[in-house]
């Protein structure tokens, strides 16, 4: 059998599946199908400095190949989840990852610091996030926002910081540069693209916030586009997600330039597809005489 062993920014990862913040929660409710050592990793639900509530219902929709979330990042707060959650996390044999979400500089700044002092092994930063002292504009949407949020967190950040980047940008290189260039040691994406849909008969929105962040294997391909496209401009790492479902998108998203995977929205239907994934990947190395799942990162041969 193949290695499936890789490192993301100094972090050993038996394997290059990671549950995607806000799908797996802290990880107790998924601990009941397998152990959580079979993933390599687990993002965190997004935490914030104080304790969020999230948005008023409705708040996540089915949609085509995918659902509509607006849950607002209700979560119990980051000095919670140090005291209660982390804990258990690190008894369970897999790395950890904690999720940060703010609405200005200072939050992102405060959790960092926070969490450097853990032994959480690394820090992903949510950047889809408005910055209310920008009237609202999120930190993620230009290289202005993300270097200079980059750059804030990194001066409190101990821990080895990835940026997740929104694909609500016109040139996802350019972020991805300019997350690098400001001191991200990996970056993950895609975040959610934001959608909306309409029930006909009520007139309204079906999500109370009006709109909501779209996932699920409808916008595979934009992932994969976009992780080809920032994986040609970086140095550092590459986490890839966004509708990864088989073994055969995991294959096509380290392919296109990813040197690990977060898994998401398919474990609402499936949760034991990570399991099924690894599987496959693993047969599929096999076939194809692959001693490690390093050698298919980046593996793609453009026309």
């Amino acid at each position: 059998m193949a290695d499936l062993k890789v490192t993301i920014a100094g972090v050993e990862l038996a394997n290059p599946l990671i549950a995607a913040s806000g799908t797996f929660g802290f990880g107790h409710e998924y601990a009941e199908f397998y152990p959580l050592s079979t993933l390599g990793g687990i993002s965190c639900k997004g935490i914030t400095l104080k304790e969020r509530p999230g948005n008023p219902p409705p708040r996540i929709a089915e949609t085509p190949s995918g659902m509509l979330n607006a849950v607002g990042l209700q979560n119990p707060g980051v000095d919670h989840f140090i005291e209660h959650d982390l804990p258990w996390l690190r008894q369970q044999g897999t790395a950890v990852i904690a999720n940060i979400a703010g609405n200005t500089p200072e939050d992102y700044c405060a959790m960092a610091e926070k969490l450097s002092d853990t032994d959480v092994d690394m820090i992903e930063m949510n950047i889809s996030c408005p910055n209310v002292k920008q009237g609202g504009v999120q930190f993620g949407t230009s290289c202005a926002g993300v270097g200079s949020i980059t750059a804030a967190v990194r001066k409190y950040c101990k821990k080895p910081l990835m940026v997740k980047l929104s694909p609500n940008v016109a040139d996802i290189g350019e972020i991805a540069a300019a997350a690098e260039a400001s001191g991200a040691d990996a970056i993950s994406l895609i975040n959610t693209l934001t959608g909306m849909r309409i029930d006909i008969r009520t007139r309204r929105p079906i999500i109370r916030n009006n709109t909501g962040g779209l996932s699920g294997p409808a916008v595979f391909p934009v992932a994969v586009r976009m992780v080809w496209q920032a994986s040609q401009r970086v140095k550092i790492p590459v986490v890839g997600l966004g509708g990864i479902a088989t073994w055969q998108d995991a294959a096509e998203m380290l392919l296109a330039g990813a040197s690990a995977l977060q898994i998401g929205t398919v474990l609402f239907t499936d949760p034991y597809a990570p399991v099924k994934i690894l599987d496959g990947l693993n047969r599929f190395l096999d076939e194809q005489g692959l001693a490690s799942v390093t050698e298919l990162t980046g593996g793609v041969r453009p026309w």
